[in-house]
């Protein structure tokens, strides 16, 4: 369950980030802090890794790399004083400059996949949406295990997200990034 850690007016930053206890899971949006505590349920993990399945394969001698959770991205490019540090469910980041630190990325990926969960999916929904289309990540897809779809949103030239399109179970979904990848959802969502 995701719980918003008491605050009292207080933003935080990537230095109290990186003072916390390294078995626990955090996000900070717009210097509000985010438990990410316990890990997530079977069907987001099956969700996940069929997806990281086909983007790295995809990926293979590509110059875009996917990552998945937890791992750090720091959409602030004021690293010290970053209050937007989220650890999306996945990332796909073209620009190798943005991981030349080793540590994570710095600055908005390419494209970003949310996997719905009950306790995260108002979060994922509006929250992060805003969050990401705020710092410029040009495609954000949520996968939802429970109606077995894919919606994506596009970023369009004046900086705000296009209307949502939900793709369902038997469609492929391409990312626009990609227009030769075909995500396969019967895969994606075959064990659920």
């Amino acid at each position: 369950m995701v719980t918003k850690l008491d605050n009292s007016g207080r933003k935080y930053t990537y230095q109290d980030y990186k003072t916390w206890p390294d078995d626990e899971r955090w996000e900070i949006i717009d210097g509000e802090a985010y438990n990410m505590t316990p890990a997530p349920r079977t069907d987001h993990q099956l969700v996940s890794g069929e997806l990281l399945r086909q983007f790295a394969n995809y990926l293979i001698d590509k110059p875009c790399r996917i990552f998945a959770a937890p791992y750090d991205v720091m959409l602030d490019e004021d690293k010290n004083n970053s209050q937007n540090i989220v650890q999306p469910d996945l990332l796909v980041v073209c620009d190798k400059k943005k991981l030349e630190n080793g540590k994570y990325c710095l600055g908005a990926p390419d494209l970003i996949i949310e996997i719905l969960s009950p306790s995260t999916a108002k979060k994922d929904l509006l929250i992060k949406r805003h969050l990401y289309e705020k710092y410029g990540v040009k495609e954000y897809w949520i996968a939802d295990p429970e109606h077995k779809d894919i919606t994506v949103l596009l970023l369009q030239e004046d900086g705000k997200y296009s209307e949502p399109k939900t793709y369902p179970t038997d469609e492929k979904v391409t990312p626009s990034l990609f227009p030769d990848l075909l995500i396969d959802q019967e895969l994606v969502y075959r064990d659920i």
